[in-house]
């Protein structure tokens, strides 16, 4: 039997997951949130997406970590995704477009970056993205060996002290609660959230929607009454029919 979703490897950068053939694809680079690069997460959401048609790439990011251990996002280097999107556009099963699709902190990622790049006019510019549970702020940098639920001694929101991202070698700009400014980026956007989130509100998406349409943007914007931070398994389905359509449409025409 031939197998219908192949994996293969950008060499120094990690694996895809792609339909059988030599292609080209339309490609997408997956990012991860605070559970980091080695809970399989990305992965799941990369082979559906190849399942579909697609080349996708899960970019692990975070720093450390293990099967048992998420990891940290401390001073992740955002210059270190620029070269990952060019080593992922440069890779021979790749088409000519590649769009970015991120979930919580993996949103916030593909926001930032992106907006980053299109501040300072850094080519290569992903021709696409979709962020679902996206903050409207940068946040704070997260280590999952010191991860306490709400509640519990030592809880905090994040670690002050720390920052989550570095570009070009510095923090300073990057600081929490910056707002994020992806209406710099001209390309399609997606945005999704659960209107009953309890790990970082709608009313974040809702802001970026609103910042976005004064700017004169025009994103895709789906809320999934009365789902969590994470859909269950109908609005999942809904939201991955709603996401592959959108791919489809800016990533294959």
């Amino acid at each position: 039997m031939a197998l219908k979703i192949l994996r293969r490897l950008i060499p120094d950068w990690g694996t895809t997951y792609g339909p059988p053939g030599e292609g080209p694809f339309p490609a997408i680079m997956i990012f991860h949130g605070s559970e980091g690069a080695w809970s399989g997460w990305s992965h799941r959401n990369a082979v559906i997406l190849a399942a579909h048609g697609f080349l996708a790439f899960p970019f692990g990011y975070s720093n450390g970590g293990n099967a048992w251990n998420a990891g940290n996002i401390v001073n992740v280097p955002l210059d270190r995704t620029v070269d990952a999107l060019a080593a992922l556009r440069a890779f021979p099963a790749t088409a000519e477009k590649v769009g970015l699709y991120g979930v919580s902190r993996g949103a916030e990622h593909a926001l930032l970056a992106a907006s980053l790049m299109a501040r300072d006019g850094v080519g290569g510019l992903p021709d696409a993205i979709a962020a679902h549970s996206p903050p409207d702020v940068i946040c704070g940098a997260f280590d999952g060996r010191k991860w306490r639920d709400a509640g519990d001694p030592g809880w905090q929101s994040w670690d002050p002290g720390q920052r989550a991202w570095s570009w070009r070698g510095s923090t300073d700009e990057l600081l929490p609660s910056t707002p994020i400014e992806i209406e710099r980026f001209e390309g399609p956007l997606f945005l999704s959230h659960g209107t009953a989130d309890q790990v970082w509100s709608v009313d974040m998406t809702r802001r970026l929607a609103d910042r976005l349409h004064r700017h004169g943007r025009r994103p895709e914007v789906h809320y999934y009454d009365g789902q969590d931070h994470i859909p269950g398994s109908a609005a999942e389905n809904e939201h991955h029919e709603r996401l592959i359509a959108f791919f489809e449409r800016n990533l294959t025409s």
